[in-house]
């Protein structure tokens, strides 16, 4: 009888076996959430609040939407399909639509929803929605116990990683939108020689994954997946940039004029994690808070966090990024809550931070 059982739990499994998809596509994301109340894993929640250069998210409000005045369009690498068009700068691209911000916020919001995710900042008056962190599960390895096991305990299964997306509109002088994708990473690595505690660390952003992300909505716009394919791999231009000093102040330098490196600053911003409060184009200022650095605050590990309390976080700074362009230049400065050009630490850390993704 026992034999027969596990002839037939065997049968199952092979036959489960054969039924399994196709290793195909290698963007499968799912939610980290089980829905929009819920912030799980606890891990990335608190990592966010302790990370050198991630600002804590949060109910934001913007003077204006409408930014700025026109400024001469530079030469970038672009390709059109139909009233939509992917430009790039270094490894940084985004997209160009002919069409309204109001008439592209409901598809664009349905595009992640639709790619597996939920979102934890949806603000239509600063231009800005976030997803909230989610796991590509076409990381898992897919072997025979995977794919038959796994469909019924899927939850089983989890890789070390979570990724988070920004997206960013923007009103055009012509009428027209940009569209900016940026992407975080986390990766949970082990904290001690025991291997019994893990943390959730910061990993580099991946300009493919934002690329890729910018072809799928290509499509949800309207273009051909063939088309877009073609216009996502549009060879890249490369812009320099680096840190120097004016009067006593740290600063980058970019090789650029000013609305490629207005642009180029604000993907930076958006992937390193800082909560853009307001901008204003036609002063080249971005409205930011900042939460210093803490190196002697020790991460606690995933049970030590799901069952006590957090304790007090460092309270974020406000900071303005300030643009200035001569010629084909642009100086990129930081400025206290008043305006001042600040000389601090801080300052140092967030022009290398900036500095460090530009290149």
């Amino acid at each position: 009888m026992r034999l027969s059982v596990k002839c037939g739990l065997l049968a199952v499994v092979v036959a489960l076996a054969g039924c399994s998809m196709l290793e195909g596509d290698k963007i499968d994301y799912k939610s980290a959430q089980k829905g929009p109340s819920l912030e799980v894993p606890p891990d990335l929640t608190q990592l966010n609040r302790e990370s050198r250069y991630v600002v804590p998210g949060g109910p934001v409000s913007a003077n204006s939407y409408s930014l700025g005045q026109s400024v001469p369009t530079l030469p970038t690498a672009a390709t059109a399909v139909g009233d939509v068009r992917i430009e790039r700068a270094g490894n940084q691209r985004w997209l160009v639509v002919n069409r309204p911000a109001d008439q592209l916020w409901g598809p664009v919001r349905d595009f992640w929803q639709e790619n597996g995710f939920l979102l934890e900042l949806d603000q239509p008056n600063l231009g800005i929605m976030e997803t909230d962190w989610a796991e590509n599960r076409a990381k898992i390895p897919q072997d025979i116990i995977r794919s038959t096991i796994g469909k019924v305990f899927d939850s089983l299964y989890s890789t070390s990683e979570r990724d988070k997306f920004r997206t960013r509109l923007e009103r055009s002088p012509n009428g027209g939108t940009e569209i900016y994708i940026s992407h975080r990473g986390m990766q949970e690595v082990y904290s001690n020689t025991q291997k019994d505690q893990t943390v959730w660390q910061p990993r580099p952003s991946d300009p493919e994954l934002e690329a890729e992300f910018l072809r799928r909505l290509m499509v949800k716009l309207g273009a051909p997946a063939t088309q877009a394919a073609d216009a996502a791999n549009v060879a890249p231009d490369k812009p320099t940039s680096r840190v120097a000093s004016v009067d006593h102040h740290p600063v980058v330098v970019i090789d650029e004029g000013f609305d490629r490196a207005w642009r180029r600053v604000g993907l930076a911003l958006d992937r390193t994690g800082f909560t853009v409060e307001d901008r204003d184009r036609s002063q080249g200022t971005y409205f930011v808070r900042y939460v210093p650095p803490n190196a002697d605050k020790k991460e606690p590990g995933f049970f030590g966090k799901l069952f006590s309390r957090s304790g007090p976080t460092e309270q974020p700074l406000k900071y303005r990024i300030n643009l200035k362009t001569e010629g084909q230049t642009t100086t990129v400065s930081v400025l206290n809550a008043n305006g001042a050009p600040e000389a601090s630490d801080n300052a140092q850390r967030i022009v290398q931070v900036i500095a460090d993704d530009l290149k």
